[in-house]
């Protein structure tokens, strides 16, 4: 990441008997302390660095550098949302007419992210993991947290920043720094599709895959780790799950099937850049 000209930390020492590492001091501040949640539009530079470092990182790709985002990495995340949400905090037998449902759309989210073009992926690339510079004269953020970096779909890292894992924003402010992002990567020659209503569909679908498997991941946290505090976020995800899932019909078992698990209803939406 250094390479592609990223603010992260340095390796100063490493003892790899024993698995202890010496990193450069980042700072103490996080993007996400900066963050005014009441206010979206008060975050637009501050979004507009991440989208930056983004760009930078993503235009860096080549490919056989990093692990491949594949077919079967992509659906032993989805598989975390049947295992640990639905089957031990939901208590949902996942067989029968559930289990065909949750394969077939599995199917159609890999097909789906599999199609976009490829880049480096951070694969937490959220204000937790960015960090505000000590250094007043560096605008840079900082990134932390990229060890389980993958090349895989373009869309993925964008789709983290703006559907992130612990705060909500409108849909105005999330098209607007998205938008952005799509402009800057543009120009950069990164592949993103020339037409934006088609980008952010292809967005939606990834942050689908990711949200089902950080569910996933936040019921493990809760009952086999005992960290309660993660499974607290999980209305978050549900939301966004159910967000993507009205407003594509091939989603609509996947939509019958979480309003029965958690008792909602579906209500009317829209595909930006939809006909």
């Amino acid at each position: 990441m250094s390479q592609a000209g990223l603010n992260v930390p340095e390796v100063l020492d490493w003892d790899r008997d024993h698995g202890f590492m010496l990193l450069q001091d980042l700072g103490t501040q996080t993007m996400i302390e900066m963050v005014d949640r009441d206010v979206p539009d008060a975050n637009r530079d501050l979004y507009l660095r991440a989208v930056d470092a983004l760009v930078a990182w993503q235009a860096a790709s080549r490919p056989g550098v990093l692990p491949d985002y594949d077919a079967p990495l992509l659906s032993r995340e989805l598989a975390l949302f049947p295992d640990w949400y639905l089957a031990r905090h939901r208590g949902v037998a996942v067989e029968g007419g559930v289990r065909d449902t949750l394969d077939a759309t599995f199917k159609l989210i890999v097909e789906r992210n599999l199609g976009s073009p490829r880049v480096y992926v951070h694969r937490d690339f959220m204000p937790r993991n960015l960090m505000m510079p000590a250094d007043p004269s560096e605008h840079r953020l900082g990134v932390l947290d990229f060890q389980d970096a993958v090349y895989g779909p373009i869309t993925y890292d964008i789709a983290s920043l703006m559907r992130d894992a612990f705060l909500s924003w409108d849909e105005e402010f999330v098209l607007d720094i998205t938008v952005r992002y799509w402009q800057k990567a543009q120009q950069a020659g990164l592949p993103v599709d020339s037409d934006f209503g088609e980008f952010y569909k292809a967005v939606e679908w990834m942050g689908l895959q990711r949200h089902l498997k950080v569910a996933g991941i936040f019921a493990r946290l809760t009952l086999r780790d005992g960290k309660p505090r993660y499974l607290a976020d999980a209305p978050r995800f549900l939301a966004y799950i159910r967000a993507t899932a009205s407003r594509y019909r091939e989603l609509a078992p996947l939509l019958r099937l979480v309003d029965e698990v958690e008792g909602t209803q579906q209500t009317a939406a829209y595909v930006f850049g939809r006909v």
